[in-house]
């Protein structure tokens, strides 16, 4: 199979009990923070730290993600990222 018949496969975020409202705001966020946590402590290679990366980039709209990492690059962020 060539590179332009490989089908990607699409997924969104699973439903987390914590966040039961349509407005997935707060979900997002704590997916973004809780990425940034998990490969502070363990590494980005660790499986479920992309997990975490892979649901932020589905619920959050681009524009935040980037104002958010250009905030932690600069140490502005309102979050603590450390454990």
């Amino acid at each position: 199979m060539s590179d332009a018949e490989v089908k990607s496969e699409m997924q969104t975020a699973p439903f987390d009990a914590r966040f039961p409202n349509t407005n997935q705001t707060k979900h997002c966020w704590q997916n973004y923070v809780d990425y940034f946590k998990c490969i502070d402590a363990r590494g980005e290679d660790f499986a479920p730290c992309k997990q975490f990366w892979r649901n932020y980039h589905s619920l959050c709209p681009n524009s935040w993600v980037e104002k958010w990492d250009t905030q932690r690059e600069a140490g502005e962020n309102p979050s603590n990222f450390t454990l």
